[in-house]
């Protein structure tokens, strides 16, 4: 399995979507970033403010991160 570090902060959790089709997000505050080891097989996508990953059954996670998106964007396309 391949992994990227990351230094991760704040996050929200998606727990699915209510009867109105409204995604359920619990929101989790971090007072600081830190390093993790994140496996690239677990991304789904990655904007300019957060990292999407799967999480434990069938939720998903939006991770605020640290790093440049060119930086994450140019190691998550290089040859592993």
């Amino acid at each position: 399995m391949k992994f990227i570090e990351l230094t991760l902060g704040s996050y929200m959790i998606s727990h699915g979507y209510d009867k109105k089709n409204v995604e359920v997000l619990q929101h989790v505050h971090s007072d600081m970033f830190s390093k993790k080891l994140v496996a690239i097989s677990r991304i789904k996508s990655v904007s300019e403010k957060y990292i999407l990953t799967d999480y434990v059954d069938g939720r998903w996670i939006y991770w605020e991160y640290e790093e440049d998106f060119e930086d994450v964007k140019s190691t998550l396309e290089s040859p592993r």
